[in-house]
């Protein structure tokens, strides 16, 4: 036995005297808590739990799968992720700024439901006989069911009592909202899944904390890291429960620093554990998830353009492995912006509104033959003949000339259309008229291949297009032109000279064409996995920045505010309101979030009447281990709910309903928490707490009942539930789409 064992034993049989709990401690140490917490229950060893969580596991697979079939149609944003599943089994590259995970999965769902990836998944379109939808349902909706003795599991290893446990598994088995979003092939189901798996298995590693480096110690540590890497590859919002996580081991890594008996060597060995687990072990999962997303995805696809030049070159189905590898004079190249997910330089026939009133010249994703442009020599030389090869080199002076108009890459001292401390870019003259502001010097940045490369070569050299006669740099940034410009991405000219090296500066050649050479050899067009993830979490991170809300696309009874959530003040439609639908209406069981809510500014209340009483040093008489307990206990589930919700108030991006479930699933925990913290004042009467607990679960047993009709779908008049429109805000009893 170390010297860490024996202090902590020693402790063990220290007299278990009552202390008070806001009152003077021995030795003046506010943080005094138990060292032997109560014996953890084995899992899998506890029958009567493991019953209880059979049969909640049971429930949840029946309320989810319920009436599963009844609407035959694409229901709210099956269309986005059944049209995922789609890419995957047709093997097709697309863009999405979720992680892929959870696509990953649901295509599974399509493959073992014999679906082959060939239909559109249009809004509201009805499902074709020969496509399974209801196996598809049935696969998401056992994600959503395990949530249930997930939680019943949970409550147990944070020691509530089992009637506290029980009450919890009702509300999640119960809660409105967690059903219906389970019905549907949608990713939150699996998202709420391993947010829920995460929590239970740090709870379970908590509590062998008195068995540290044992089996069971590493067992639950390495399944906490894989559980928030698996919720991270969902979703981005499962950096939540990561942060959840790493709250919780800074505080354990704090309290051992604080114990002198531990031996370096032990802390050490604490901080190491973690690091693997904590750290390696999620990123490796989530990098291993973005390996199998590139493995699967091999063809091109809608989402090329997002992508670097290079990965482009490695899909089948495109030819950019044919182009020739060195740049030359006369060639018809298309130009890709460094920045992440950059588009192409574009320009087409219509004109500024405004400033010089000449063509335009924006960024564009898609691939068209707007995007092609000419290499030439600028005007005051002469031009290489077409049977000729002359190479581009760094530093030479050129004019780039847009093949369908034949007009001229133009820069001059005029304001950018919107980003107006920029040079306005445009296209400009002909073949036989121009000047010297259509000149642009090339200086190679760098090359992927080499260090030193001699010539501009296609895919592999960066470089940025200087404008000759003002010294701005050629870019393309996230700004997006008015609807005069198609909203297409702003093309200027940049005149800050610390702005050199950024990606939006930068420019590659992607497509390359020249009759007079040979293609590259194949084995030179390879991109690196590191650099392909790299590059598609950044265009995931700037596209999903960039989702702000837009009144023209997102109608008022769709989005919400993150304050209307924790009282029920919205509600979603998820499909069309028709009479002749089957409609669903997306809301939580309205007395489970009131009271989880209130639950949550109780608990303030609460502790903050400790902490102040044990500031005057008031002594309270509770069981040497409560008050650690409850510090623990309340603080690890309110801050699953805070750190789950406190988040949107900063975002820009467009919210809705469902992004508040992960939050209600610790709301419910703190209402268990604080339902078994009333026992305390009443551990002389416990039939109070009884009745407290058989009214609280009743009131949601009914609340769910009353509106299961809109969780499971109804036909008709929506006038039919106009009794469940409780709130005005709610808009279920109305009939327009």
């Amino acid at each position: 036995m170390d010297d860490y064992q024996q202090i902590r034993q020693r402790h063990q049989n220290e007299d278990k005297e009552k202390r008070p709990l806001l009152g003077e401690y021995e030795n003046d140490n506010k943080y005094d808590k138990p060292i032997k917490e109560k014996e953890s229950k084995g899992f899998l060893n506890n029958k009567p739990d493991l019953a209880i969580a059979g049969v909640f596991l049971i429930l949840g697979l029946f309320t989810r799968y319920f009436q599963i079939s009844k609407s035959n149609i694409v229901v709210w944003d099956e269309a986005h992720f059944g049209g995922f599943a789609s890419q995957y089994l047709k093997r097709e590259f697309y863009f999405d700024v979720h992680p892929p995970l959870g696509k990953m999965l649901i295509a599974l769902a399509g493959y073992l439901a014999g679906y082959d990836g060939h239909w559109g998944w249009e809004s509201a379109a009805t499902f074709p006989e020969n496509l399974n939808y209801v196996r598809m349902r049935l696969f998401c909706a056992t994600f959503g069911a395990f949530i249930v003795p997930l939680a019943y599991l949970t409550a147990c290893e944070l020691k509530f009592p089992r009637k506290i446990c029980i009450l919890i598994g009702l509300m999640v088995l119960l809660e409105n909202g967690l059903i219906v979003i389970s019905k549907f092939v949608l990713l939150d189901p699996i998202l709420i899944f391993f947010t829920s798996l995460s929590f239970f298995c740090l709870t379970k590693f908590h509590n062998q904390r008195e068995k540290p480096f044992s089996k069971s110690w590493f067992l639950w540590l390495f399944l906490t890291g894989v559980s928030i890497g698996c919720v991270t590859s969902v979703k981005w919002v499962g950096l939540f429960a990561v942060a959840l996580v790493g709250l919780h081991t800074i505080w354990e890594l704090w309290d051992y620093l604080g114990d002198m008996n531990m031996p370096m060597t032990t802390y050490i060995g604490h901080w190491l554990a973690r690091i693997v687990c904590l750290i390696i072990i999620p990123i490796s999962v989530y990098a291993f998830n973005f390996y199998l997303h590139f493995t699967i995805l091999s063809k091109s696809g809608k989402g090329d353009a997002q992508m670097s030049s290079l990965f482009q070159a490695g899909l089948e189905g495109i030819d950019l492995s044919q182009n020739p590898l060195n740049i030359a004079y006369n060639s018809k190249v298309t130009l890709k912006n460094s920045g992440y997910g950059g588009g192409l330089l574009h320009s087409h026939i219509q004109r500024y509104p405004a400033g010089s009133e000449q063509q335009q010249v924006t960024c564009y994703h898609h691939k068209d033959s707007n995007n092609d442009w000419y290499i030439k020599k600028p005007w005051n030389s002469e031009q290489v003949p077409d049977d000729k090869i002359e190479y581009l080199k760094d530093g030479d002076i050129i004019k780039l000339v847009h093949v369908q108009t034949t007009r001229n890459l133009h820069s001059h001292n005029v304001k950018a259309p919107v980003t107006s401390y920029m040079n306005e870019v445009s296209c400009y003259g002909n073949s036989t008229l121009g000047d010297s502001n259509d000149h642009w010097k090339v200086e190679i940045v760098d090359d992927i291949k080499t260090k030193k490369p001699e010539n501009v070569r296609a895919l592999l050299t960066r470089f940025r297009l200087r404008h000759v006669n003002t010294g701005c740099l050629l870019r393309s940034h996230n700004v997006n032109l008015p609807h005069w410009g198609f909203k297409q991405a702003e093309v200027a000219c940049d005149k800050d000279k610390k702005a050199e090296n950024q990606a939006n500066n930068i420019w590659n050649v992607e497509r390359h064409w020249n009759s007079l050479m040979e293609p590259a050899p194949k084995s030179i067009y390879k991109s690196k996995f590191i650099n392909d993830f790299i590059d598609l979490n950044v265009a995931m991170w700037t596209s999903n920045n960039a989702l702000v809300p837009d009144p023209d696309k997102e109608p008022d009874q769709l989005v919400s505010q993150a304050w209307q959530w924790p009282l029920a003040l919205v509600g979603i439609r998820m499909c069309s309101w028709s009479d002749k639908t089957v409609k669903y209406y997306m809301m939580g069981n309205p007395f489970i979030w009131w009271f989880a809510f209130a639950a949550i500014l109780s608990l303030g209340v609460f502790s903050l009447f400790y902490i102040l009483r044990r500031q005057r040093k008031i002594t309270y008489a509770w069981e040497k281990n409560e008050w650690f307990e409850y510090c623990y206990r309340g603080l690890i589930t309110f801050l699953g709910w805070a750190l789950h919700y406190l988040p949107f108030y900063i975002m820009g991006r467009v919210l809705y309903l469902h992004h508040y479930f992960p939050t209600i699933y610790f709301g419910i925990f703190v209402l268990g928490f604080m339902i078994d913290h009333i026992s305390f004042f009443f551990k002389r009467v416990p039939i109070i707490h009884n009745i407290i607990v058989l009214t609280v679960g009743g009131i949601i047993v009914i609340s769910f009942l009353f509106f299961s009709k809109l969780t499971y779908g109804f036909t008709g008049p929506s006038s039919s539930v106009k009794n469940r429109e409780w709130l005005s805000s709610w808009h279920m009893a109305t009939s327009s789409d």
